[in-house]
């Protein structure tokens, strides 16, 4: 009856998160598709600058602050909850009057570094957008600690519908697009999507009257170094795409990035994944060890490379048609991008896996490290790979440092909780037969039984 309730708890969670996740990447692409056929190459370039800022910033809070709500919600008593959830606001909302202080400073450096004299002013009405995804942030970390996600899930797909419909109907009726439309359009369906999560967490959002320091600086001590690997592993993401803003051109920005929106289609699986076994590792390292963390990491790092394997063989084969066809001929130097960013694409989730678990054991400093590391590799690469190679180089860098970041995880995952990085391949091998003689056969037995 137990197996029964985790498989149950499995395959709902991981239904939800992966149309979650499927629903956020398909109303990206979706829009990115009609967005470079509505802006120019330079307005498209300046867009991707300004949705990397604002990664980065919406990082900055949640890295901070979510991980360590969530580890902590589930692995204490209900008592604690109230206290918990009021030191993660707090908190929130010091980092948020802060970044949005750092934004009126640093957005006109940033609009003349990169030569985007409009970004200033897409920043400034940023500022509003934040606020209300800060709030949304925090009830949808409260959802997921008491493992529900059905929020999350509507709230996300209100939130990035709305911003395809818009762009759909310009481009439908041929409407004129700036890119201060888009943010406008940004700040409403931020306002919508906050309001939704919260009407789904109302019941299980408790909040103290008085603020608990011990909470405050256990969640900022634990916090920190999430943050910091967080922070770490979007500009190991996003570096490449930047620097060629400031030493190539937006335009060349733009092309990388859309080389990048079609190996996001490879994450799917990955982030659902993520998703489910980060409060699960919390709560097994507490009742079982590190060998039900070790059984974890191993088989969820199997289960997506057999998820995505098969895409990647695809798009590889196929690079040149997916390119043409999704962006058009005008983006073709695309094509050698796109096939570079698919071979690490393949160590993606190892290294999402290898954050999720030591953080969930307690070793956020070490995770913190390790992609620090990388990250700054990343960025040394980057320069003298751009300078020498142009675009190209920004593909070689990130692949390489990848490759590094790759190999001190494995070593550090088998020092910790003795992983066998052979055990990954095997529970790839074995997902296959796997899901057909437990969830296609049965149901195919029960609809013959049926006619």
């Amino acid at each position: 009856m137990e197996d029964k309730k985790k498989d149950h708890y499995w395959i709902k969670s991981g239904f939800i998160n992966i149309i979650q996740n499927f629903s956020g990447v398909f109303f990206g692409f979706a829009s990115f598709y009609v967005l470079v056929r509505v802006l120019s190459k330079n307005d498209f370039g300046v867009w991707t600058l300004f949705m990397s800022t604002f990664t980065i910033l919406e990082a900055i809070r949640s890295g901070l602050i979510q991980n360590a709500l969530i580890k902590f919600i589930s692995s204490s008593d209900k008592e604690h909850h109230k206290d918990i959830t009021t030191a993660s606001f707090a908190i929130s909302g010091v980092v948020s009057l802060i970044s949005v202080a750092a934004i009126f400073i640093f957005a006109p450096f940033l609009s003349k570094l990169w030569n985007s004299p409009q970004l200033t002013s897409l920043l400034y009405f940023y500022t509003v957008i934040y606020l209300f995804s800060g709030a949304q942030a925090q009830f949808n970390a409260v959802e997921q600690a008491n493992l529900r996600y059905n929020g999350i899930f509507i709230a996300g797909l209100i939130k990035q519908a709305s911003f395809f419909c818009f762009i759909l109907i310009c481009y439908i009726f041929s409407f004129e697009v700036k890119l201060i439309y888009l943010v406008w359009v940004q700040m409403f369906s931020a306002l919508v999507a906050m309001l939704i999560a919260f009407s789904f967490v109302r019941h299980n959002l408790a909040l103290s009257i008085q603020l608990s320091r011990s909470w405050v600086n256990k969640l900022f001590g634990y916090g920190k170094y999430a943050f910091g690997t967080l922070i770490s592993s979007l500009l190991s993401n996003t570096i490449d795409q930047m620097m060629l803003g400031a030493m190539l051109s937006p335009a060349a920005s733009g092309a990388f990035n859309i080389a990048v929106r079609i190996t996001n289609l490879i994450d799917i699986p990955g982030n659902a994944i993520a998703t489910i076994v980060f409060p699960q590792s919390a709560k097994r390292m507490e009742v079982d060890g590190t060998s039900a963390v070790k059984y974890l990491y191993e088989k969820s790092v199997g289960t997506t490379l057999a998820l995505v394997l098969p895409v990647v063989i695809f798009l590889y084969l196929f690079s040149g048609i997916v390119i043409t066809t999704i962006a058009g001929e005008k983006y073709n130097d695309s094509i050698p991008l796109l096939q570079v960013t698919l071979l690490y694409c393949l160590l993606i989730p190892y290294g999402r896996q290898f954050g999720n678990i030591l953080d969930s054991i307690g070793k956020t400093r070490l995770t913190f490290l390790v992609v620090l590391g990388t990250a700054s590799l990343n960025l040394i690469l980057n320069y003298f790979f751009i300078g020498r190679l142009g675009v190209m180089g920004a593909a070689y860098a990130t692949l390489c440092s990848n490759l590094i970041g790759f190999t001190v995880a494995q070593i550090i995952l088998k020092r910790e909780i003795n992983v066998n990085l052979l055990n990954t391949f095997v529970y790839a091998y074995k997902f296959y037969p796997e899901f057909l003689n437990k969830y296609i056969k049965p149901y195919w037995e029960k609809k013959s039984l049926r006619n």
